[in-house]
């Protein structure tokens, strides 16, 4: 099986993108995040027509998390028990179906914003509610944790680290909220076997100077760790007009 997970800045936007990565890397399932729409608004069509079903959830203009599978999609889940509120909302940002035997999960991990600013705290309680549920359910099952992350584990991770100081992303709580996978025994498989940043801001040219920042993970199980074949950054898909800012990354798995 060959997992995508692509934050796509848009889907509505994007979508002749992304159906031409569908295409490009014989895709089985994409996990997308930040749709930034509703339900109403999704283009199902475009999926269905390139032969694959689709399950999402999007609350409005923000955030927004979905599958896209042609191996079948399975018990779907809206957001992981335990996923806390911020302003009395769930947001949308976790999706959770069984594709061909393997629980994935489409995941947006809270920005931060700053961190002073109630949404960094938000950050923190999330992702200890999710590594809480994995401990629960994870056990000898199949489990893929992929998305935006936004979190850059090591310093190597972002082009400057001295151009981070104060900020999140970087922080040592953030840092340690993602290692906690790790030390429940989830290991994060695309580090070994590629080496390339997955997100470029619009601003001041970062792209084209390579000023990046690797926030984009995949999250595995031991059991579906050992099927890991291969990995990679599709850092073209960043070049053109109408590019999102993150760029695909890539996993297969044995059968």
């Amino acid at each position: 099986m060959r997992l995508v997970t692509w934050n796509v800045n848009s889907v509505r936007t994007r979508i002749d993108r992304v159906i031409e990565v569908l295409k490009r890397w014989d895709v089985d399932v994409l996990a997308m995040q930040e749709l930034k729409c509703k339900p109403e608004q999704f283009p199902f069509e475009r999926f269905e027509e390139a032969g694959y079903q689709v399950e999402m959830v999007g609350l409005n203009q923000w955030n927004g998390v979905a599958i896209a599978s042609r191996v079948g999609i399975e018990n779907v889940q809206v957001s992981f028990p335990g996923q806390p509120e911020y302003d009395g909302v769930v947001e949308a940002r976790a999706l959770g179906a069984v594709c061909s035997g393997v629980e994935i999960w489409s995941l947006y991990v809270p920005n931060g914003r700053e961190l002073d600013h109630p949404h960094y705290a938000y950050k923190l309680e999330w992702l200890t509610a999710l590594r809480d549920y994995m401990v629960e359910t994870m056990h000898d099952r199949k489990v893929a944790l992929v998305g935006d992350w936004n979190v850059a584990p090591f310093d190597h991770d972002v082009w400057d680290i001295k151009a981070f100081e104060g900020a999140t992303h970087v922080s040592v709580p953030e840092r340690e909220a993602f290692r906690a996978f790790a030390e429940i025994g989830m290991t994060e498989v695309t580090r070994e076997r590629v080496d390339n940043y997955t997100y470029w801001d619009y601003q001041k040219l970062r792209f084209p100077k390579n000023e990046g920042m690797r926030i984009d993970f995949v999250y595995a199980s031991p059991a579906l760790t050992e099927t890991v074949t291969a990995a990679h950054i599709d850092r073209d898909e960043r070049k053109g007009k109408g590019a999102s800012d993150h760029v695909p990354v890539i996993v297969d798995f044995a059968d």
